[in-house]
């Protein structure tokens, strides 16, 4: 690991530790706390594991999530069987200043949007890199059906998107992710819809229509606290 990727996972420790100190002030009696999926997230499970006892269970985004979880002894529910969530907490591959996401670049963009529906509180945790003006420079994930790649990819193109199929790769739901280049998202809330409104579309990686709640940037100056506008 060179310098910079050090200095990049030093930060997301401590975001991750930063939105577990948050939390540990504000966490009611049997709460339940959503968890994303990602490196950003891994950290901040761990760090979750020494406050365990002060809530009641989690709910997973991920297989991946629900495995780490686990292991660390903190209780895994369905999302069919909760009626409330406090908070979820995730990572973002992009976030601009409205808060707005780019989302799914390890795949689970479906399953982490249905259970930040759920939250109260949609907490985003990331490292300096990740913010922007514009969002699309990282790709944007969209997760299809398979039997209609070809088809989005024709409506995608036609958008003015690049998308890329992610070759060997399939969605715990079963489905196939295309990432889409090339764009710039100067309207991510209604490229959100426009995209999600493409027969086989299962949904895409733009966390817009509902932003993140409160971002909390790991700097070189320690972590950096925003809220919606």
């Amino acid at each position: 690991m060179n310098d910079v990727s050090a200095r990049q996972e030093t930060l997301k420790q401590q975001v991750a530790q930063a939105a577990v100190d948050y939390m540990d002030s504000q966490l009611k009696n049997h709460s339940i706390v959503g968890i994303g999926t990602g490196s950003t997230a891994n950290y901040f499970i761990d760090a979750l594991a020494r406050i365990k006892h002060k809530f009641d269970g989690t709910v997973a985004s991920s297989l991946a999530s629900e495995q780490r979880l686990r292991s660390h002894g903190i209780p895994v529910y369905d999302l069919n069987v909760i009626n409330d969530m406090q908070f979820y907490v995730d990572g973002a591959d992009e976030s601009n200043h409205q808060l707005e996401l780019i989302k799914g670049g390890g795949g689970a963009l479906t399953r982490e949007k249905i259970v930040a529906s759920m939250a109260d509180q949609f907490i985003c945790i990331v490292d300096a890199s990740k913010m922007c003006e514009t969002l699309g420079k990282f790709p944007l994930p969209v997760e299809v059906i398979p039997m209609a790649r070809s088809v989005v990819t024709r409506a995608i193109v036609r958008m003015g998107g690049r998308p890329l199929y992610r070759q060997g790769f399939v969605t715990d739901n079963g489905n196939i992710i295309l990432d889409i280049h090339d764009l710039q998202i100067t309207q991510p809330r209604q490229l959100e819809s426009a995209i999600n409104n493409i027969p086989g579309v299962v949904t895409n990686g733009l966390f817009a229509l509902k932003p993140a709640d409160l971002i909390m940037i790991g700097t070189a100056n320690g972590v950096e606290t925003r809220v919606a506008r």
